[in-house]
C-alpha cells in the first residue's frame, strides 16, 4: 500500500482540532515533504521521523513521500505529529497493517533513538478523542493527564517501536494503561482561615465575596494582612464539579508548566507581580497563549499593589471582567480561552501607605494621595463589587496565642450553602447575573428600597454600582438563607461601596 491516513490532533487554544496525517509513497528521488500549513518546529520532524524509524529497527523507504497534514487552513505546531507522520510512514510501506490505525488517535514527539516525548494539551486532546469514539495513544511522559481524561480513553507507549509492534500484532500490545487519578485533596495545600487573627469585617467580606463570585478591592497599610486574606479566598470557594475541575486541569495542560496531579480539583491561585505587561496577564503571542487570567480560571487572580501595575495593563481586565473570557487576534489565527476568575486586589490607602496611622508617620500630601489614586481609572473601580478597608492588627489581638477562629472548612460550608441558592435560583452565582436577572432576583423591599435610593442620591453610585450593590445584597440574603432582600443586606452591601474613589 503506498497511501495511508492516521489520526491526530492539533491545539488551538483549548481545542483540540483533529488533523488528519496523510502519508503518500511515490516513485522519484527520495525525498520527504511536509505540506498542511506546518511551522517550523513540524518541518523539522522530518529528520526525527527518519532516524527514529531506522533506529527503531525498521526500514526507512528510499522513495518520494509526501505527508499532508489536513485540513490545509489551521495552523500546525510543535512535535506532537512525529508519531502520527512515523506510523503513517511505515503503513504506507507495509511495514504494519494500516487498518489497525483507523480506531486510534496518536500524538507523541520521537527522539532520534524512537523514545516518545510528551506534549503539551494532552488532556483537552484526550477528551477531544472521546467525543470522536477513539482511543488516544500518548507518551509514558503524559501518563498524568491520560489518567484524569480516563483509562478507557487513553493507552500510554515509551517507543516507536513499541507502537509499532503493539499495532502490527495486538495480541501481544505493549503499551500501558493510565494510572488512576489522585483522589482529590483540596485542603491539603490550601492556608486556613483558622491563622486569620481578628479582622472580622475582613473575614466577613471575603465570606460574601466568595458565596456571590465577587470581586474585592483591599485597602489598608502594609502587614494589615491583605495578602494573609487574599491567599485564603480559593479555600472557601465551593469544590468544583469534575467538569471544572477537567477545564482548569486542561488550562494547566496546555499552558507549558508542568502538571501538577495532586493539585486537580483545587482553585487556582494566580498572583503575578506588578511588573507583569498587558500579554502576561490576558496572554498572547505570534501563537496565542494563556495568560493569568486564564490561569486563574474557576480560581483566584490577586493583583498586590494595585496602583504599582501600569494602567494600561489594568485597562485590558475590563472586558474578561465583564465578559468571563478572552479573544486573543492575531493576523494569522485567533484563539479564545476562558477567563472567568474571581478578581481580588489590595492597595495601600497612600504612597507611604500609612495614612490614618494613629503614629502620624504619615506625610503624604493630599496631591500625592491624588495621583497614587489616579493611577487606577474610575472604569475599572467601578467594575469591582466590593471596596473594603483593612485595619492593621492591634499589638493584644496579635500576640493572643490562645485565640479561636473559624476555619476554611467551616466557611466553606456556609458559602457553598448560599451558592447553591444562588444556582437553584438563577443557574449561577450572583456576580455574573445580568441587568434583566438582577430585576428579576434582587428585588429588595420597600424599606430596603428605600434606603438604596438615598445612597444613590448621597454617594453619587453608577448605574453599575446600583446594580452592584442589589448582587452583593442578594449574596448577603443567601447566607442569611432570607428570600427577600431587607434593609439590613442592602445596608451591609452599602458599606462595602462608601471608600473614597481615585481621582
Amino acid at each position: 500500500m503506498a497511501l495511508a491516513s492516521v489520526h491526530s490532533r492539533a491545539q488551538t487554544g483549548l481545542a483540540a482540532p483533529e488533523v488528519a496525517v496523510e502519508v503518500d509513497l511515490a516513485g522519484g528521488l527520495p525525498a520527504l515533504a511536509i505540506v498542511g500549513l506546518p511551522e517550523t518546529e513540524v518541518k523539522e520532524s522530518k529528520d526525527r521521523v527518519r532516524a527514529a524509524i531506522t533506529n527503531s529497527g525498521y526500514e526507512f523507504p528510499m522513495r518520494r513521500i509526501t505527508v499532508n497534514l489536513a485540513p490545509a487552513d489551521l495552523p500546525k505546531e510543535g512535535g506532537r505529529f512525529d508519531l502520527a507522520i512515523a506510523l503513517g510512514i511505515l503503513a504506507a510501506s507495509g511495514q504494519i497493517p494500516a487498518e489497525a490505525l483507523a480506531e486510534r488517535e496518536f500524538l507523541g514527539e520521537l527522539s532520534l533513538s524512537g523514545a516518545l516525548r510528551g506534549i503539551r494539551g494532552a488532556l483537552p486532546a484526550s477528551l477531544a478523542a472521546a467525543e470522536a469514539g477513539r482511543c488516544l495513544i500518548l507518551p509514558e511522559a503524559n501518563a498524568v493527564e491520560a489518567g484524569l481524561a480516563g483509562d478507557d480513553i487513553t493507552r500510554l507507549a515509551g517507543h516507536l517501536a513499541d507502537v509499532a509492534q503493539s499495532l502490527a500484532a495486538p495480541g501481544t500490545a505493549v503499551w500501558q494503561q493510565p494510572p488512576a487519578p489522585p483522589a482529590p485533596d483540596i485542603d491539603a495545600a490550601m492556608p486556613d482561615m483558622a491563622d486569620v487573627r481578628g479582622q472580622p469585617q475582613a473575614r466577613r467580606a471575603l465570606e460574601i465575596a466568595a458565596a456571590g463570585g465577587h470581586s474585592l478591592l483591599m485597602i489598608g497599610p502594609p502587614g494589615a494582612g491583605k495578602t494573609m486574606l487574599a491567599q485564603r479566598l480559593p479555600g472557601l470557594l465551593p469544590v468544583m464539579s469534575r467538569a471544572h475541575a477537567l477545564d482548569v486541569a486542561a488550562i494547566a495542560s496546555i499552558s507549558g508548566t508542568a502538571f501538577d496531579a495532586q493539585a486537580f480539583g483545587r482553585r487556582p491561585f494566580r498572583s503575578p507581580h506588578h511588573t507583569a505587561s498587558g500579554v502576561a496577564l490576558v496572554g498572547g503571542g505570534s501563537t496565542p497563549k494563556p495568560g493569568e487570567i486564564t490561569l486563574a480560571h474557576r480560581g483566584v487572580l490577586f493583583l498586590d499593589e494595585l496602583p504599582e501595575f501600569d494602567r494600561k495593563v489594568l485597562e485590558v481586565l475590563r472586558e474578561p471582567l465583564e465578559s468571563g473570557h478572552i479573544v486573543i487576534s492575531r493576523a494569522a489565527r485567533q484563539a479564545e480561552f476562558p477567563a472567568a476568575f474571581q478578581f481580588v486586589a489590595a492597595m495601600n490607602p497612600c504612597p507611604c501607605g500609612y495614612q490614618g496611622d494613629v503614629s502620624g508617620r504619615c506625610h503624604c500630601t493630599p496631591d500625592r494621595i491624588t495621583r497614587y489614586r489616579a493611577k487606577i481609572s474610575g472604569p475599572l473601580l467601578d467594575r469591582i463589587d466590593m471596596h473594603l478597608s483593612v485595619a492593621p492588627i492591634s499589638r493584644q489581638v496579635l500576640m493572643d496565642t490562645d485565640h479561636a477562629a473559624e476555619s476554611t472548612k467551616e466557611v466553606r460550608a456556609r458559602v457553598t450553602c448560599a451558592r447553591a441558592r444562588a444556582e437553584a435560583r438563577s443557574g449561577g452565582a450572583n456576580a455574573a447575573l445580568s441587568a434583566a436577572e438582577v430585576d428579576t432576583h434582587c428585588r429588595p423591599a420597600a424599606r430596603a428600597a428605600t434606603l438604596l435610593e438615598r445612597a444613590i442620591d448621597q454617594l453619587g453610585l453608577s448605574a453599575r454600582a446600583y446594580h452592584r450593590i442589589l448582587r452583593v445584597a442578594r449574596t448577603i440574603a443567601d447566607l442569611d438563607a432570607a428570600p427577600e432582600i431587607g434593609p439590613s443586606h442592602v445596608a451591609e452591601a452599602i458599606s462595602f461601596r462608601q471608600l473614597d474613589r481615585p481621582g
